[in-house]
C-alpha cells in the first residue's frame, strides 16, 4: 500500500467492519445510543421511561386520569480512547506478498476489539443479582443456569426477551460434556464465539472473561438491553515516518459502556471443578 493510495474513510469503515465481526462482548450489547462521537469525554444521553400502571375497566364509568410516566436520564461517557500506530519497511512491502498491509490492518483490529470486550466484562453493578458455584461440573452447571433464568424472570424478564449466557473456555468445556448445547438453524448469522443454545440462552464463549485469583470466572446471563455500548473510529491516518524507508498508520478508537439496566443481567460466578466419578 502506498500512502499515495491510502483514502481514510475506506480503511476506518475497513477497521470498523473487522471490529463488528470480532466482538462478542460488545455484539450482545446495545449499540443504539452511539450517534456522534467526537472526542473522549463525549457524552451519550440514554432516557427511560417509568412503569405503566394497568386498571380495572368498568363500561360507561369514567377511566382514572391519565397517569403521568417518569422519566430517568443516565449518562454513558465516552471515557476509552486506544489507539494503534505500526510501521511496515519499504523492504518487508517489496518482498512481501499482495496484502500485507491489510493484513496488519486486521491485526489491529483484532487487539482493538479484544481490549473493548474485556472493558465490557470488567462493567460492575452492586445491584446486579449473582449466582455462584464454586465447583462447577457437568452435572450442578446446569442448575447453575438454571437459577440465573429463573432470577431473571423474577426481575420481569419477559418470556420473549431475546437472552444471552457468556462464558469462559473452562465453563463452556463443562457445558459440551454435559451434552446440553443445541445448534440453531441460524447459527451462522450469530456469529463469532456461538456455541448453541440451551434453556432459552443464545450461549457464546470468550476468552475475554477471565479468572480471578481465586479460579473464578464471572460469566454473564442477560438481555441485549442490560449494556449500552457507543464506538466511533475516530481517526486513521497513514504517514511516512521521517527517518525511516516505509508505510505507517494510526488509529483512534473511542467508545463507552455502561450497565443501564442491572435488573436484566445476572452474574455467575463459576469456579470449574472436578468432574464426579462415573
Amino acid at each position: 500500500m502506498a500512502i499515495s493510495n491510502f483514502i481514510p474513510a475506506l480503511w476506518s469503515e475497513t477497521l470498523y467492519s473487522e471490529l463488528k465481526n470480532n466482538y462478542v462482548g460488545v455484539k450482545l450489547s446495545n449499540r443504539e445510543f452511539e450517534g456522534v462521537i467526537k472526542g473522549e469525554g463525549d457524552r451519550v444521553k440514554i432516557c427511560g421511561i417509568g412503569p405503566v400502571t394497568v386498571f380495572d375497566y368498568t363500561k360507561n364509568a369514567d377511566m382514572p386520569a391519565a397517569e403521568v410516566l417518569s422519566d430517568n436520564e443516565r449518562t454513558l461517557i465516552i471515557d476509552q480512547a486506544k489507539g494503534f500506530n505500526f510501521f511496515i519497511d519499504d523492504i518487508d512491502l517489496a518482498q512481501s506478498k499482495k496484502g500485507l498491509m491489510q493484513g496488519a490492518m486486521k491485526e489491529a483490529a483484532d487487539a482493538l476489539s479484544d481490549v473493548a470486550d474485556k472493558y465490557v466484562y470488567s462493567l460492575t453493578d452492586s445491584s446486579v443479582k449473582t449466582v455462584t458455584n464454586a465447583s462447577a461440573n457437568s452435572v450442578n452447571i446446569l442448575d447453575t443456569i438454571s437459577e440465573a433464568r429463573k432470577l431473571l424472570m423474577e426481575n420481569n424478564v419477559p418470556n420473549s426477551a431475546k437472552l444471552s449466557l457468556e462464558v469462559s473456555p473452562a465453563v463452556e468445556q463443562k457445558l459440551v460434556l454435559a451434552k446440553v448445547l443445541r445448534s440453531t438453524d441460524n447459527a451462522e448469522d450469530l456469529g463469532r464465539g456461538y456455541i448453541g443454545k440451551f434453556m432459552g440462552f443464545d450461549i457464546y464463549v470468550t476468552n475475554n472473561i477471565v479468572a480471578d485469583d481465586d479460579g473464578c470466572f464471572r460469566c454473564i446471563a442477560r438481555t441485549p438491553r442490560a449494556i449500552a455500548f457507543a464506538e466511533q473510529i475516530n481517526s486513521v491516518k497513514a504517514y511516512e515516518p521521517e527517518l525511516r524507508h516505509g508505510d505507517a498508520v494510526k488509529g483512534l478508537h473511542l467508545y463507552g459502556a455502561k450497565i443501564i439496566y442491572p435488573k436484566e443481567m445476572i452474574y455467575l460466578n463459576i469456579t470449574p471443578g472436578a468432574e464426579p466419578n462415573n
